[in-house]
């Protein structure tokens, strides 16, 4: 690879890391340049549309922005959430208030500020949640549906660029989660894990997306990094994409 080559990459991925944000939980600057979460074993909608109805108390926790949580078409009356993160609570007072979505910022999920037994049903995808207090904010009989982000997501794309960065969660295992539901009264109807692939087709949608999951990539940067994202560009000059691996988990649990 020649000078110039090298020098435009760099800018390139200097501009993608100066953009790099994110408004609720939304990748869409980098849709068409990378590929994840299209093809697990379950469909998260759905095992929540299986057992939903709309006569239930619902609260999602760690909502994001919202979307997700208002494409269920819930009654907003019968209809709970939290966030933690400083943007997306604003952006939630914007949008679920207003809808009369009991919307509540919180940043702990052992101290959830709602009363004991409030809702039928809790949902979390990709949050933070204690099976204990979780307990605590079912009716009999509810339900705590989450689709989580496993200890080794995303952790041979780390090696590449920052091979000294140990895991941020080791504990998010499944058979460890388990086990902490089991612990805190639950009754496990679901608990299942996959593997996945997650492709990027340009290096700069890699620098955009290990800013937003700066968890994973931690100390991540275009300067600190560059070898290791000149050795992806390469890989994806000879394949047309560098691939990593997702880890996902699903539990769904009874009161």
């Amino acid at each position: 690879m020649n000078t110039d080559r090298i020098n435009e990459l760099r800018k390139e991925w200097e501009a993608e890391e100066k953009i790099a944000h994110i408004h609720g939980w939304d990748f869409s600057h980098i849709n068409s340049r990378y590929e994840e979460e299209d093809d697990l074993p379950w469909d998260y909608r759905k095992v929540i549309d299986e057992k939903r109805v709309d006569s239930m108390k619902l609260l999602d926790f760690d909502t994001g922005g919202g979307e997700f949580l208002l494409s269920l078409g819930h009654p907003y009356s019968n209809t709970a959430a939290t966030e933690g993160y400083p943007p997306n609570i604003e952006l939630c007072k914007k949008e679920l208030l207003p809808l009369g979505i009991d919307f509540k910022a919180c940043d702990d999920a052992s101290k959830v500020p709602f009363a004991d037994e409030s809702f039928d049903m809790i949902i979390n995808r990709h949050g933070s949640f204690d099976p204990a207090e979780s307990y605590r904010l079912l009716r009999s009989g509810g339900l705590f549906i989450t689709e989580q982000v496993g200890a080794e997501n995303d952790r041979d794309l780390v090696k590449m660029v920052l091979p000294d960065v140990p895991k941020p969660f080791p504990e998010l295992e499944l058979s460890i989660q388990q086990k902490k539901f089991e612990d805190a009264g639950f009754k496990i109807l679901r608990a299942e894990e996959a593997f996945r692939p997650i492709r990027f087709y340009d290096v700069g949608a890699f620098v955009w997306f290990a800013h937003i999951i700066e968890w994973e990539f931690s100390g991540f940067s275009v300067d600190r990094c560059f070898d290791g994202l000149l050795k992806m560009q390469k890989e994806i000059d000879d394949n047309g994409v560098v691939e990593g691996t997702i880890h996902r988990y699903l539990v769904v649990a009874q009161k």
